[in-house]
């Protein structure tokens, strides 16, 4: 069968027997939330935009930032000059790329009291994220109204993802119980990322979304995908054993504590200080002297017993062995959480 006129500029993509025009159609009528318009985000929503799915709705909370280039494929130079938001500038380039298709350019911190209206009426959910708070937020959203999502992470040259299909496959808290705690693992902006990782890690979500979106869930991976490019190692980590856990507080139990609030930061706005305290109660203490090792090497230290003082950019972080943080330089929540996450993690 010869596609429709509507369809042809996808019909390479028609062409290959599992899509078909079926489920081309079932990608045109898809509706699909991108949680992060950086490195994953913009490779996912430039792959997906040019497979013609129907609506993208794009949230992220950050600017571009020359360095972005490096590896967020979506921008160029003159998004960098204007300033422009990540998502602002995103919607642009994808409706050059496709104006069939209807892009939503949401730019928010994605936290407990705008997940629930991100979600709805969303086919599926991607991680474009750079911190582990956000996806275990999503992580409780996708299980609690049943919406499949892809878990994605890069950093140096590793890179991992997973497909969690509500009440068919674990869930992200079936694979680690918790966060990690900050200041316990590096960040990019302290251990650096390379590209192709990205690219790689990306357009494996990619290809598990049209799987879910043109109505192939069969198809989906079952296994957690892990890549060590330099060292040229793949691996592939069967999660079947997981199906049996009966004590995933998440897929059991149904409890969703970084969707209800009562898990995540806790955020004030210094008045007239220019300055947003972060605070992580539930979290492990910071490890200021390992923290001070891996900061040195991109702004200034100061540490004592009591607190670190790091300076970098326009910002100046105040951390305390509690997990608590200052963030100085703005009055912006949602700036000095990306801060944060950049330089100490979530």
């Amino acid at each position: 069968m010869e596609p429709s006129r509507d369809l042809t500029r996808y019909i390479r993509q028609i062409r290959y027997p599992p899509i078909g025009e079926d489920g081309q159609r079932r990608l045109s009528e898809s509706r699909v939330l991108v949680c992060g318009c950086g490195a994953l985000g913009s490779v996912l929503t430039n792959t997906l935009a040019r497979a013609g799915v129907g609506l993208l709705r794009i949230v992220d909370r950050d600017f571009l930032e020359l360095s972005n280039l490096q590896r967020q494929v979506l921008y160029d130079e003159q998004d960098v000059a204007a300033g422009l938001p990540k998502a602002v500038a995103a919607e642009a380039k994808l409706r050059q790329i496709n104006s069939q298709i209807e892009i939503q350019a949401v730019v928010a911190d994605v936290d407990p009291t705008n997940i629930g209206e991100l979600v709805d009426g969303m086919d599926l959910i991607l991680d474009g994220t750079d911190n582990f708070e956000t996806r275990f937020l999503l992580n409780d959203a996708a299980l609690k109204f049943r919406i499949p999502w892809v878990y994605g992470g890069c950093l140096a040259a590793e890179g991992q993802t997973m497909t969690i299909l509500p009440g068919e496959t674990p869930c992200l808290r079936c694979l680690m119980q918790d966060a990690p705690p900050p200041g316990s693992t590096p960040t990019c902006d302290t251990a650096g990322i390379l590209g192709p990782i990205v690219n790689i890690v990306a357009s494996l979500q990619a290809c598990e979304a049209l799987k879910i979106l043109s109505g192939h869930p069969e198809a989906v991976s079952r296994a957690l995908q892990v890549f060590e490019l330099w060292d040229n190692r793949v691996r592939q980590v069967q999660l079947a054993s997981l199906n049996d856990r009966r004590d995933c507080p998440a897929c059991q139990g149904r409890e969703f504590p970084w969707l209800d609030g009562t898990r995540g930061s806790h955020t004030a706005v210094l008045c007239g200080r220019n300055s947003v305290q972060l605070s992580y109660p539930d979290r492990h203490p910071l490890d200021l002297e390992r923290l001070a090792e891996t900061l040195e090497k991109v702004g200034r230290v100061r540490r004592n017993r009591f607190l670190l003082r790091f300076d970098v950019e326009k910002y100046c972080l105040t951390l305390f062995p509690d997990g608590r943080a200052i963030i100085g330089g703005t009055d912006d929540v949602g700036e000095a959480r990306t801060v944060y996450a950049k330089y100490v993690g979530t």
